[in-house]
């Protein structure tokens, strides 16, 4: 790596605040599923900024609706409507399960989970919670309580305050019956475990939420933020199981790549909030609107849930066909996919970066998630599936990990 390569990546490690882990690459450009660096090597992106890039990186779409509305009008608060923002609110409640027709908007998906929180709250006068064991909601404090892994808790103590919150099984109906009582103000599940190792529910598990939820005068809210748009190949990944819930929480892919959050709700949910009770400065301001009203459509003119159906199938179908030992199961839905290995996935996620030029991510410590734009195209899965296939039959972990702390031990002789 030149000086000139490298200031950008010793720029961002010395003013980071480095709680998030980086890559050894500078990322420049993007577009379709392919991503540059600043040396000009291209990695076909299985990452898609955490499930953002549903519609691909710098759809034309989108990028003129940014363009074009920077040149109008770049905020607005939400007390002062907006044309551009009833356009997207029209758009997005067009495509939402009937009678999701309110709108909390605000700029991730962690707000946007703290707005179900809060809705919730007002609208059953309950403050019981049933969360999912392995789920993951968010990291902001009020999200925390309602994820699973304590790694990401701990660190703050009580400050995280889950006393409130009942966690169940995914997937047990009996742990599920037991937990929702006449105090449980709402269920907060994925219909596709992510973080937890990209584990669809069944639809008896979903279902049974629907009903018991109804029985006992809670919520149901169902987490599509990274399942929604497009992904898992429906519109929304609760279309698959035929139950409609009384919210959702939204974000990542509604605008193509620009930060947007919303939860959708039901009239009767919505009109339980005290005028007030919520808020946001940036939230539904018209850049992020116009560039949403061009993801949705494009989502809908090019038919991105059934192609994110059709190669979810084949890409799973090809993952499936690789002979190897070391792959314990795969697992999906749509282009939502994770290959559970039977040893660390962290070494075959390296390998594939630096030796094949695959971005791919973790989930749990043995999962490899494939999270690929929808407008990925065969040829290009196959390139990703050889290249799985490769760094499985050449990877070898503990070879890897002696060669790393071989050169961290170097690293400390030479500081020292």
């Amino acid at each position: 790596m030149t000086s000139t390569q490298s200031k950008w990546l010793e720029a961002e490690l010395k003013f980071d605040s480095r709680v998030v882990g980086k890559h050894e690459v500078v990322m420049t450009r993007g577009q379709g599923s392919v991503v540059w660096d600043e040396s000009g090597r291209s990695y076909i992106d299985c990452v898609a900024g955490y499930g953002v890039a549903n519609i691909g990186h710098c759809h034309p779409d989108v990028v003129k609706a940014i363009r074009d509305q920077a040149e109008r009008l770049l905020v607005m608060p939400q007390s002062l409507p907006n044309d551009r923002r009833a356009e997207f609110l029209t758009e997005l409640v067009g495509v939402t399960p009937a009678g999701l027709d309110r709108v909390f908007l605000c700029n991730s998906g962690t707000e946007a989970m703290e707005a179900a929180k809060k809705f919730a709250i007002t609208a059953t006068g309950r403050k019981r919670f049933v969360s999912m064991k392995r789920g993951f909601s968010g990291r902001s404090l009020g999200a925390l309580a309602f994820t699973w892994e304590p790694k990401y808790r701990e660190p703050f103590g009580e400050a995280v305050d889950n006393r409130n919150v009942d966690f169940v099984t995914y997937g047990n109906i009996e742990e599920l019956r037991a937990a929702i009582t006449e105090e449980t103000a709402a269920v907060i599940l994925e219909p596709v475990q992510g973080e937890g190792g990209v584990r669809p529910a069944s639809p008896e598990f979903i279902q049974e939420a629907r009903r018991l939820t109804q029985e006992k005068g809670a919520l149901l809210i169902l987490d599509e933020i990274q399942t929604g748009f497009c992904r898992t190949g429906k519109m929304f990944a609760a279309e698959h199981y035929g139950v409609v819930p009384d919210g959702m929480t939204l974000a990542k892919a509604m605008a193509g790549g620009v930060p947007i959050g919303a939860f959708v709700m039901t009239a009767e949910v919505a009109d339980r909030m005290p005028a007030g009770g919520h808020g946001g400065t940036f939230g539904g301001n018209p850049l992020a609107m116009a560039a949403g009203v061009a993801a949705i459509r494009a989502m809908k003119r090019e038919g991105m849930a059934e192609q994110a159906r059709e190669k979810g199938a084949y890409f799973m179908e090809k993952l499936r066909a690789i002979q190897s030992p070391k792959i314990r199961e795969v697992r999906g839905l749509g282009l939502m996919i994770g290959v559970e290995l039977k040893e660390k996935s962290a070494p075959y996620i390296h390998a594939l970066e630096h030796e094949e030029g695959v971005l791919t991510l973790q989930a749990t410590p043995l999962v490899v998630r494939f999270l690929p734009p929808v407008t990925i195209s065969r040829e290009q899965i196959d390139t990703v599936v050889a290249a799985f296939e490769r760094v499985l039959n050449g990877v070898n972990p503990r070879a890897e990990r002696q060669a790393e702390l071989a050169a961290a031990q170097q690293e400390q002789t030479q500081t020292e």
